[in-house]
């Protein structure tokens, strides 16, 4: 296993990482947002305000992104089993 094998299974897991981190950062992100505008233009300031709606809106996501999400680290696992077959010889 070359130093080309090692940077390209790296930058297939950041990718993984990418997708699987990447949508529910944008959401937790857009929700914070909206709540906060919300909170500036009403002036209430309760901390379980911005909190609430963040787990909620995570909640939904995982439900309706979790079989992508699944099927993207087990095709990577699937990958690193092949290259530890393929390491190893067998």
């Amino acid at each position: 296993m070359g130093e080309n094998d090692v940077a390209g299974l790296l930058r297939t897991m950041l990718l993984v990482i990418a997708k699987l981190g990447g949508p529910l950062l944008a959401i937790a992100l857009v929700v914070g947002l909206l709540v906060s505008l919300v909170q500036a233009v009403t002036q209430i300031n309760e901390a379980t305000l911005s909190f609430v709606p963040k787990v909620a809106a995570l909640g939904v996501a995982l439900v309706l992104l979790g079989p992508f999400m699944a099927a993207t680290l087990s095709n990577f696992a699937l990958l690193l089993f092949d290259r530890m077959v393929a390491i190893g010889g067998g």
